[in-house]
């Protein structure tokens, strides 16, 4: 009789596995980076750039925020809103919440001076709350004295299920094609089963995992014209 084999672990191999093996790691990618710089830029002096290694005051960006940056202004139809969304999310932490209580700076930091800055830059934050990008409270600011920022992804989904025509096919495309590039699943399908929040509004953004409903009363209102 046959001696009963070792007791040994069993693998299975899927393809995700191999392609996961043959990723090469993020510490080799970014030491060739760092080597071909040095090649190229052989004369460089280290405090000549800046990174977060060495410097504070950053803060955790997407990547493809540039590109949702121009989709917002799209669909701000003519009233761009992309440097006051980002001086914004500059100014928060990991919590996505902003205390606004100095308006004229925020106001100048997002490219408006003069007499009508501070009006002009509140109207941009209307829009971005408008469009469901932000959703403001009222304080001893006025009524704009805090702000909690959405997810930037999940909004522009909104839009896009909606069939808003600011919203360029193109871009949207661009948006989930880099979104699959760098690993963020904003985009992705919900998953079964997930809870929705009928005719709710921007304010109960995270009450659930599907997020198409959320902004639905801010997409069929539409964009009110910004006060100049």
């Amino acid at each position: 009789r046959p001696d009963p084999l070792p007791n040994v672990s069993i693998y299975v191999l899927t393809l995700t596995d191999f392609q996961f093996m043959a990723r090469p790691p993020r510490k080799k990618i970014a030491q060739r980076q760092l080597e071909l710089r040095d090649r190229l830029w052989s004369d460089l002096p280290k405090d000549a750039l800046w990174t977060r290694h060495t410097h504070d005051g950053f803060t955790t960006l997407p990547k493809a925020m540039p590109l949702m940056l121009s989709i917002m202004d799209d669909l701000a139809k003519g009233h761009p809103v992309s440097l006051t969304y980002l001086e914004l999310w500059c100014r928060t932490y990991d919590e996505n919440f902003v205390t606004l209580s100095k308006p004229r700076e925020i106001a100048f930091h997002s490219g408006f001076y003069g007499q009508r800055a501070e009006r002009t830059w509140r109207s941009r934050l209307n829009i971005l709350q408008e469009l469901g990008f932000i959703s403001l409270r009222e304080g001893p600011s006025g009524p704009a004295s805090y702000a909690l920022i959405f997810n930037p992804y999940k909004v522009i989904k909104a839009h896009y299920e909606q069939c808003n025509p600011g919203l360029r096919k193109d871009k949207y495309n661009a948006l989930m094609e880099r979104a699959l590039e760098i690993g963020d699943n904003s985009l992705s399908p919900p998953k079964a089963g997930a809870a929705s929040v009928p005719n709710a509004t921007p304010d109960t953004a995270g009450q659930a995992e599907s997020v198409d409903p959320l902004f639905t009363d801010v997409l069929e209102t539409g964009i009110k014209p910004a006060t100049q």
